[in-house]
């Protein structure tokens, strides 16, 4: 797949949210390959990855083992990635986790669970970034990933849907009150990404067919679609979008 150059992501400090697996490590790796200094955060160990990463992009990115739900964790890692990378002024907020879960079963536990990582830790983040930018004087650009899910009202993962919806609605608030500082704030909308952990848990042949079956686009989607469009968002190419919702689905929904 080719993908464009963006001269200012080179060199640029860029912290990702889950960044070691799934659509994340396809985000790390296309930073990366940008020329980017990147850091990552993840519960999982992923020396295997990074020491991969260096050897394929010639650009060892820099791994910060911690959790997003936990703000001391979560806080400390994007102080450490600064101190080591320069100020972060690019920030992708991927982290997430779409557990399927029937509503009348959920309990309160799993509320604060699903959007402890789904929600709030995109929040904390934005602020974290946005404080030291502030403070610095920097501009920054933020790519918050939400999804199509709650667009098409799909049912069996009501928490998720709902924090989705979430995310597009800070999206736009953060935009509107950070924008006089020089911040962008967009959110990028996959459609069903199929990543080993889908594939392992819900991509039935029968469920894949239903879904290609509403997209324009007769290709499945793979995380490497979803790098491309991130790189636009993150980079100076889009200097004059911010607050927006961008969907990137293969032609489920539409807008407009």
């Amino acid at each position: 797949m080719t993908t464009a150059r963006y001269p200012d992501l080179d060199g640029a400090s860029v912290f990702i949210t889950g960044g070691g697996s799934g659509i994340g490590a396809a985000l790390t790796e296309g930073f990366l390959r940008q020329g980017a200094r990147v850091a990552f955060i993840g519960r999982s160990d992923a020396a295997a990855f990074v020491d991969r990463m260096a050897q394929d992009t010639g650009n060892r990115p820099l791994f910060l083992q911690g959790d997003v739900t936990d703000n001391a964790s979560l806080f400390a890692a994007m102080d450490k990635a600064a101190q080591t990378h320069g100020p972060i002024t690019r920030l992708v907020n991927n982290a997430a986790n779409d557990q399927r879960h029937d509503t009348l079963d959920v309990d309160e536990a799993f509320w604060r669970w699903a959007i402890d990582i789904n929600l709030k830790a995109y929040l904390f983040a934005c602020q974290h970034m946005i404080r030291a930018l502030r403070d610095a004087g920097l501009p920054g650009h933020i790519v918050n990933f939400s999804s199509i899910s709650y667009m098409m009202g799909n049912a069996g993962y009501a928490i998720y849907t709902a924090a989705n919806a979430g995310i597009t609605g800070l999206t736009r608030s953060l935009a509107r009150e950070f924008g006089p500082d020089g911040i962008r704030v967009n959110a990028l909308a996959p459609g069903w990404v199929l990543t080993e952990k889908q594939l392992d848990k819900w991509a039935s042949p029968e469920a894949l067919q239903a879904h290609l079956d509403r997209q324009c686009l007769k290709e499945h989607l793979t995380p490497a679609d979803i790098v491309n469009p991130t790189l636009f968002l993150a980079s100076d190419a889009s200097r004059m979008m911010t607050g927006q919702t961008m969907a990137v689905d293969g032609g489920v929904v539409v807008s407009g």
